[in-house]
């Protein structure tokens, strides 16, 4: 009970801690603590995007009468497929290649994050385009 006590004050502290950490403006960002952390929510929000689009390409398949269930259901089934495979490729890309690239420097987890949030909002064009959703 005591070990439960210790970690909730922890997490409370800690949480009243990272409260009182300034916020970072992403406009105004030049440090690399503050270029990373805006990469990332950038990235984030390019997934996230991604992904409603992905739900939307889905629905819109299903839509689609003129096929039967089943070749609606394999035609989502190739699409997920494909993009299982799509995002191996985005890793692996922006990945260890541009760790190579880089030569390990600095700038190496920016790289990856611009490559991989690139990557992601070409992926949606690419889909809205195909699948006519928003």
């Amino acid at each position: 009970m005591m070990i439960a006590r210790a970690g909730l004050a922890f997490l409370m502290l800690s949480g009243a801690a990272l409260a009182q950490q300034p916020k970072i403006d992403c406009k105004t960002a030049q440090s690399n603590v503050e270029l990373g952390y805006c990469a990332e929510k950038e990235f984030e929000r390019a997934d996230a995007e991604l992904n409603r689009v992905f739900t939307r390409v889905l629905a819109a398949i299903d839509r689609q009468d003129h096929y039967t269930p089943e070749q609606r259901t394999k035609w989502k089934t190739a699409l997920r497929e494909t993009q299982r495979n799509w995002v191996k490729f985005k890793e692996q890309d922006c990945g260890e290649l541009i760790g190579y690239e880089w030569s390990g420097g600095t700038g190496t987890s920016l790289a990856s994050l611009g490559c991989q949030t690139e990557k992601t909002r070409t992926r949606t064009r690419d889909l809205v385009d195909r699948y006519e959703v928003k």
